[in-house]
């Protein structure tokens, strides 16, 4: 069995485990920065498909009302935060990823007309450093989500965006169905669904405070 199966089976084991049991990430998060930091230098050739990044793309055009600020969490490389950058040219993007060597060649990629509005830090998705509703979008790629804190920073009304480049075959993947449970256990309504085959994104919204 190669290393890239191994590691893929890794993930998709450490993805359903965490997703059911979120305290057990701290097990787990080791290995898992270790294999990502691993992987940055080869990581843009790894997503460079032109469809990498198309169902992130297609969830972002129903986006409303636009973000002031945005963050991009499991950011890799950068490519979904200069999506977001871009799509939203008055919006302040945050690019947060637990690997650090993904950050320093996001940081690397960032192009010079985006360098005002976009910065990547080093974060725990589980544990993040950020105020409660600091952004008005939240975005994920390849992510696992920990479901808490995605509704602890998003702001009331915003929107939040789970995609999947392979759908169902991406190593980090969880089913839409948990998805939606879970959003909606925490008050998340307005679901979309995009599906750009093979890759899939579910668009939700954040409950509006009473």
């Amino acid at each position: 069995m190669s290393d890239t199966t191994l590691t893929q089976r890794f993930c998709r084991l450490t993805t359903d485990l965490v997703v059911r049991q979120p305290r057990l990430w701290s097990l787990v998060r080791l290995p898992m920065r270790v294999i990502f930091d691993r992987l940055a230098p080869q990581w843009d050739e790894l997503r460079s498909s032109a469809d990498a990044y198309a169902p992130y793309e297609a969830a972002l055009e129903r986006v409303e009302p636009p973000p002031k600020r945005a963050l991009d969490l499991g950011t890799g490389t950068g490519g979904a935060a200069f999506l977001i950058a871009r799509r939203f040219p008055d919006a302040e993007v945050v690019g947060a990823d637990l690997a650090e060597r993904m950050i320093e060649q996001a940081q690397q990629n960032t192009p010079e007309d985006l360098r005002a509005r976009i910065r990547f830090e080093t974060a725990d998705a589980s544990r993040l450093p950020y105020d409660d509703g600091s952004f008005g979008l939240v975005g994920l790629s390849n992510m696992i989500p920990f479901f808490d804190e995605l509704d602890r920073v998003l702001a009331p009304g915003g929107s939040l965006i789970v995609a999947f480049s392979g759908g169902a075959g991406t190593p980090i993947y969880v089913r839409p169905e948990r998805l939606r449970a879970e959003l909606t256990r925490r008050g998340f309504s307005d679901f979309a669904d995009f599906s750009t085959d093979p890759g899939t994104a579910l668009l939700a919204r954040k409950r509006t405070e009473a």
